[in-house]
């Protein structure tokens, strides 16, 4: 007669090893996954010949390289808005609004419209007058710096060989600016 214990050992044994064989294929596969988000250009070698701890030095490397550059690009973008705030009039200021109107090629215009925040036009406005005068809305943000509230739409004409008059458009925006204040949409 065989003793209960031997055999359960066994296989408590059996299965410790299945469980293992399946962590490390998981693992594996995991490391091979996050490889994968590494751009070629990062290594010379092709990553079939790379073992898995240098697959992983080069995926420690990108990681520090993307947070770095996520840092920089950080101070970057701190300095310019300190900079635009330092150069750009006050509200209380007669340059508002400052609306510019570019044609970037043929069909493509990218207007950038910043006023106080107390002569403020809503975003929807703006768009409304752009589609009016041909153009279709690619993107469209705003932001709020200080007092300053930032516009910028990238436009393409809905007839390309038509394309967008800047000029009618620039001067339409400036008017809508002159309506809000007038209508008491300024505070």
């Amino acid at each position: 007669m065989a003793k209960p214990g031997i055999d359960g050992g066994a296989s408590i044994k059996l299965d410790r090893k299945i469980v293992e064989k399946n962590r490390r294929i998981h693992m594996k596969s995991l490391c091979s996954k996050l490889f994968n988000l590494v751009p070629s250009s990062h290594y010379k070698i092709s990553k079939d010949l790379l073992s898995q701890q240098t697959q992983i030095s080069y995926v420690i490397a990108y990681i520090k390289e993307l947070k770095e550059r996520v840092e920089s690009l950080e101070k970057r973008k701190e300095a310019l808005q300190l900079q635009i705030h330092s150069q750009l009039p006050t509200s209380s200021d007669s340059t508002f609004p400052i609306v510019e109107v570019r044609e970037l090629c043929s069909g493509i215009v990218h207007v950038t419209l910043i006023s106080s925040v107390d002569r403020n036009v809503m975003l929807n406005e703006i768009i409304g007058v752009v589609e009016e005068e041909g153009g279709e809305v690619v993107s469209a943000s705003f932001s709020t710096l200080g007092d300053k509230v930032f516009h910028s739409l990238h436009i393409e004409a809905k007839i390309s060989r038509v394309g967008i008059e800047t000029s009618r458009v620039e001067k339409r925006l400036k008017h809508l600016i002159i309506e809000a204040r007038e209508d008491g949409r300024d505070k």
